[in-house]
């Protein structure tokens, strides 16, 4: 059982997670909800199509201009508190590595704090713990935020993926982080070249077994975009793709920009799977 906000998923149960930023130079949008009403107008709509969680971030991943904590939080704080008061019941997920942040954001209402950053900041668990947040434990490969890797190489990268995000799930619930509300994610792109995601795609199901909910962040990145040579906005059926792909394998919350059709992916795997009824049954009954 997985358990987030006032929210319970039982464990074959997929659930999305819609992102939505808070930046002017995203590398999907390019700053589309930077503005309080787009944004708002984006959480509506990824409601209505089936998204359980928002993902809020206050900072793109990759390298630019410098965000300090303080714009951080100017950034996200409001923003949390009004989506917390017009949907009291999503849950509320922000994407930092800053304890500072997560602490402010916790106050306004949220409810998971999004470690993209696979621990950078050690005190941001202090700060789950201490607000009864759920917590996203990620492989990074050791890299700064913010910063992209360079010739970058791993003996085994799901051992290393299993050794760092394990490691850092037992730490957060030994700091008191609710068991039900940790969660492991691979760290897709995250200081990985292409292979290196291609392979922890295909060897997910290791993670899977250890028995921690395992959230994947696929949506349009760069590793689908080199594997399929396709900019940013022609990557949706490669993340389709691997979205499928991930669900077979045990994957159960998914990052997400497009809500409606990752969505459409997951109850058709988990209708293969024996998980779920479909949604109608003529053919061949009358």
């Amino acid at each position: 059982m997985l358990r987030l906000g006032t929210r319970e998923f039982a464990a074959h149960e997929p659930v999305i997670m819609a992102i939505v930023n808070r930046t002017p130079d995203s590398f999907y949008d390019q700053g589309a909800t930077f503005r309080d009403e787009p944004a708002l107008a984006r959480v509506e709509q990824a409601v209505a199509e089936g998204a359980a969680i928002i993902d809020i971030g206050g900072v793109k991943a990759g390298p630019g201009e410098e965000v300090t904590a303080e714009e951080e939080i100017r950034r996200t704080v409001g923003f949390v508190a009004e989506v917390r008061r017009r949907f009291p019941s999503v849950v509320i997920s922000v994407d930092t590595w800053r304890h500072d942040v997560g602490a402010a954001v916790c106050e306004a209402g949220a409810d998971v704090l999004n470690d993209a950053w696979g621990g950078f900041d050690p005190k941001l668990a202090e700060v789950a713990a201490r607000y009864g947040a759920g917590l996203v434990c990620t492989h990074a490969g050791g890299v700064e935020p913010r910063t992209r890797p360079h010739r970058i190489a791993y003996d085994d990268i799901m051992a290393d993926i299993l050794r760092t995000t394990v490691g850092l799930a037992e730490r957060a619930a030994d700091l008191g982080v609710r068991r039900d509300g940790i969660m492991i994610d691979p760290g897709h792109d995250f200081g990985k070249n292409t292979r290196h995601s291609l392979e922890a795609t295909r060897r997910l199901g290791e993670m899977a077994d250890t028995g921690w909910p395992v959230l994947v962040s696929l949506s349009n990145k760069d590793f689908v975009g080199e594997t399929l040579d396709r900019p940013v906005k022609e990557r949706l059926i490669g993340t389709l793709a691997t979205t499928a792909v991930s669900a077979w394998l045990g994957a159960q919350v998914y990052r997400v920009h497009e809500v409606a059709e990752t969505r459409q992916v997951l109850e058709m795997v988990a209708a293969i799977a024996g998980h779920r009824e479909p949604r109608v049954a003529r053919r061949g009954l009358a």
